[in-house]
């Protein structure tokens, strides 16, 4: 297993870096599905950056608990600043997803916003797989993520986008992953159907959500 990327160094520009780079169109594929999740009680959020989906997911869900789950220390000290007055209803978990395992087998929300870009096919399916033993059966798991669409637009602006991005956070971070992997394929084997999806930018966001699929009967 590789190393985990090091996030800390951009835990204090990450918001800066994502506004010069893509504006608001990223926030607004993280808050896509925000008004659906008014009714979650235990939330799972994975590498959420500096925060600001959970507090927003916080704020408009008086109801909800978070497990927050990162690799740095100061995304996730970014993370409970952002919460303010909600920080209470969180606690954080200093690991790698790939080896945490969690106390709580009643989750009905896991969050990975471009998070699981980070990840290869073979862990985000190893991933899935451990963690639907975690879920309810009415769990949602919400997903933003970069797509190469297909047509004239991949080819001019979308690989060598994806590819220019892979590169920095290589550099910045020394995240190993070089290539977009292909989480659909992997939540399908782990047992998850895809509910809904939009996207933006002509297909180079996608914005879903994936519930764990009924399971034959023995």
């Amino acid at each position: 297993m590789n190393r985990a990327p090091n996030f800390n160094r951009l835990a204090r520009v990450y918001r800066w870096l994502e506004l010069v780079t893509f504006g608001p169109m990223l926030a607004r594929c993280r808050f896509t599905f925000l008004g659906d999740l008014r009714t979650c009680r235990n939330a799972l959020v994975l590498g959420d950056g500096d925060g600001r989906f959970t507090a927003r997911l916080l704020a408009e869900n008086p109801g909800v608990l978070v497990d927050a789950v990162d690799a740095s220390d100061a995304m996730l000290n970014a993370l409970v600043r952002n919460a303010g007055p909600h920080a209470d209803r969180i606690r954080i978990h200093q690991a790698d997803i790939r080896e945490w395992k969690p106390a709580n087998r009643h989750y009905d929300l896991i969050a990975t916003h471009f998070f699981l870009d980070c990840l290869s096919t073979n862990e985000i399916s190893d991933l899935a797989q451990r963690l639907r033993a975690y879920l309810t059966d009415q769990a949602q798991w919400v997903i933003s993520e970069f797509a190469v669409p297909e047509g004239r637009f991949a080819q001019l602006l979308a690989r060598p986008l994806i590819s220019a991005l892979y590169v920095a956070f290589n550099l910045l971070t020394g995240l190993t992953q070089s290539s977009l992997p292909n989480y659909r394929e992997a939540l399908t084997e782990a047992g998850f159907k895809l509910v809904r999806q939009r996207s933006a930018c002509d297909g180079l966001l996608r914005s879903e959500t994936w519930s764990p699929a009924a399971q034959d009967p023995p």
